[in-house]
């Protein structure tokens, strides 16, 4: 089973990720994504996508023409862990 990250854990990544915001709700983190057009969006998207395969770790996320709202948590850790701060980097080194 996937651990979720401790309180001190949690408070280091959110120090690492400043384009992320924390919901407290939730133990999961979000970030929005914004392109010049639906072109550029919906490539990010797939790169992501590919991204998340090979990692088999999803986001949940939606798209709106050139908008892209990205929410990460670990259901089985029943919260947010390693995996969701590792994919966090990852979509902010394809979105840089």
């Amino acid at each position: 089973m996937i651990e979720p990250l401790s309180e001190e854990e949690r408070a280091d990544a959110l120090d690492a990720l400043p384009d992320w915001d924390y919901d407290e709700a939730r133990d999961a983190i979000s970030r929005r994504l914004t392109f010049a057009d639906f072109s550029e969006a919906f490539a990010f998207m797939a790169r992501v996508a590919l991204l998340a395969e090979k990692m088999d770790h999803h986001p949940e996320w939606s798209n709106v023409y050139n908008r892209v709202d990205i929410t990460l948590t670990t259901h089985d850790a029943g919260g947010l862990s390693t995996r969701d701060v590792v994919m966090a980097e990852a979509i902010d080194t394809i979105a840089a």
